[in-house]
């Protein structure tokens, strides 16, 4: 693992190679503040579905890299291994709706099983469906290296299967097939595609350091993890394994369907099964390598199952930033539709992440028609939602100075956040909840609070939904919006503890309805929850904060049931609370003044 980079700063580092796709591909355009590369309204011969996908940076080509025809209508990038907010992906959606050709079939989302990402874009396909666009989230958990026993509520991971995923929808939704025929097929593909990964080391992310980010657990020479997901998750085992004995045990977890653990696969694939074949590289393996680990992958095939892939595609399609390893993915042909996914997966594309190169009849229509790389993005000019009073009352000033020592008790505690998160994650929670909070700290010092409490706390849902990405994010911008809900669904007057009690329950009901977390889960939830019930049960906002510490604290040796915790190994979670409910409950403390 290397920790030396080129570019160490991360933010710049993925504005800028989002920035290179439009210079690389003239059928894409950037939507810079949000992150969003999509295709120009040019270059759609016709209506379609229209395909959108995303996920954190750092898996390059995916996501953006493969918009374009013949793949995806847009992608969202969140930064570095975090899932961009729902306000990108409800953008992106809009963006392309509103494009002439575009998505008058409707809109199909497809996204890797993670928290944010499932949360994020779920948000964004409900607020969709609101508005009366057509849309749909297929969810891609083709991960065998997590078995059904360590995945628990959450489900396996997406990784590189994923992919196949994308280029054969993308491929059907091109020939102008109509949506249900467009979402049918994206299902079958994404519940018969296995994968598996394994590398030699731990990455390093740009602009941390080699100990916040999990490259700092370095592995002995000559050992292998196996399974590693592609943030940086620890895998099912490390093992000292030379390349035929490790492509055995990976060929083992995909095609063993006695395994009742990590055996997917709905049928057995024996000799004579159609099978597409994808060895993926994470990002740091050379091109020779790869050559030689797809020969081995292909032979063991061969030998001791009798399969002869009818389709070998090799190449970088999913990274880990530059992980030095690979992963091996396999299609059942015959369940996700036949003869007819091969056509689609040998259909043209002109995307950067994929194997088809751009025609020269379009780099000289693009020079034809002089146009810039960059174009303002079709959402451009969204008009916010008016804000209607509520009648609904509150001390301006007090709740003002209230949740401004909230938000400064998080940005304190920003460093042991990001500590705890450094043991049990990936290490980004404090700084997202920090992000967050300086954030809805400017926006209160240029608007203050007016007194009306449905529109003061209206306007910080767009700051939090706009700065704080990843899972709490999701999980915040879906309780506030909630809370505005229930908010002005409240008689005028004055807003009395009742009226936070029931907006509370109201905001935790839509919580449960993305998110299966509940108290004892090793969540946020476990600080929410306990303030929610004493604040209930006496109205005494002190007490609620203190309710909500005890809570946090006692995560402390909880083993987590969700969010990505769940795949990290180790005992670390014995030695510290959940970040995510230690940093709720800091800003409880603050609110409350304790």
């Amino acid at each position: 693992m290397s920790s030396r980079h080129f570019i160490d700063d991360a933010t710049h580092l993925v504005n800028t190679a989002l920035h290179s796709l439009t210079l690389t591909n003239p059928h894409v355009a950037l939507d810079a503040e949000h992150k969003i590369v999509y295709r120009r309204a040019s270059s759609y011969a016709a209506p379609q579905v229209a395909l959108l996908s995303g996920g954190g940076s750092g898996h390059e080509p995916s996501f953006a890299g493969m918009v374009g025809p013949g793949m995806l209508s847009a992608a969202v990038a969140g930064t570095v291994f975090a899932s961009p907010s729902a306000e990108q992906v409800r953008r992106a959606i809009l963006t392309l709706t509103r494009q002439d050709a575009a998505a008058t079939r409707g809109v199909l989302v497809v996204v890797m099983n993670y928290t944010g990402d499932v949360l994020n874009f779920g948000m964004a396909v409900e607020k969709a469906r609101a508005a009366g666009v057509d849309a749909e989230m297929v969810i891609v958990g083709d991960d065998v290296g997590v078995g059904r026993a360590q995945a628990g509520k959450v489900g396996r991971r997406g990784i590189a299967g994923t992919v196949l995923v994308l280029k054969i929808a993308g491929a059907m939704a091109a020939r102008g097939a109509a949506w249900e025929d467009v979402l049918a097929t994206a299902r079958r593909v994404a519940g018969n595609v296995v994968s598996v990964g394994a590398s030699l080391e731990h990455v390093h992310v740009p602009g941390r350091a080699a100990d916040e980010d999990g490259s700092g657990s370095g592995m002995a020479r000559g050992e292998v993890e196996i399974g590693m997901g592609i943030h940086n998750e620890a895998g099912c085992e490390k093992a000292r394994l030379e390349l035929p004995a490790l492509v055995g045990r990976m060929l083992a977890q995909l095609l063993d369907t006695s395994d009742k653990d990590r055996g997917f696969l709905v049928e057995p694939l024996g000799p004579g099964a159609t099978v597409v074949l994808l060895v993926n590289n994470l990002g740091g393996v050379s091109v020779l390598e790869m050559g030689g680990i797809t020969a081995e992958v292909v032979a063991q095939l061969r030998e001791r199952y009798g399969i002869r892939p009818a389709r070998v595609i090799a190449g970088t399609f999913m990274t880990s930033l530059n992980g030095m390893g690979f992963s091996i993915s396999l299609l059942d042909v015959r369940r996700a539709g036949g003869a007819s996914v091969l056509e689609l997966l040998d259909a043209p594309s002109e995307v950067t992440g994929w194997s088809a190169p751009i025609s020269t009849a379009t780099w000289e229509a693009a020079a034809a028609r002089g146009e810039e790389s960059d174009e303002p993005a079709a959402a451009a000019a969204v008009v916010q939602e008016e804000e209607k009073p509520s009648g609904l009352k509150h001390d301006a000033a007090a709740s003002q100075a209230a949740l401004t020592a909230a938000l400064k008790s998080v940005i304190a505690a920003e460093p042991d956040l990001t500590r705890y998160d450094t043991v049990v994650g990936d290490g980004d929670c404090g700084i997202g909840l920090k992000r967050g909070a300086e954030a809805v700290l400017k926006h209160l010092e240029e608007h203050p609070f007016t007194g009306d409490l449905a529109v003061d706390v209206a306007r910080l849902v767009p700051v939090v939904e706009g700065t704080m990405d990843g899972t709490s994010g999701a999980l915040y911008a879906i309780f506030l919006n909630a809370l505005v809900h229930a908010l002005r669904g409240q008689p005028p007057g004055e807003a009395t503890p009742q009226v936070w009690v029931q907006a509370f329950e109201a905001g935790f009901g839509a919580l449960s309805q993305y998110t299966p977390a509940r108290q004892g889960d090793r969540t946020l939830v476990d600080a929410l929850y306990p303030f929610m019930g004493e604040l209930m049960a006496s109205g005494d906002v002190r007490r609620a904060a203190r309710a909500s510490r005890a809570g946090a604290e006692a995560t402390k040796g909880m083993k987590a049931s969700l969010g990505r915790s769940v795949y990290v190994g180790g005992s670390g979670y014995e030695e510290v609370p959940d970040p995510g409910a230690w940093g709720l409950a800091c800003f409880f403390d603050g609110l409350a003044g304790n």
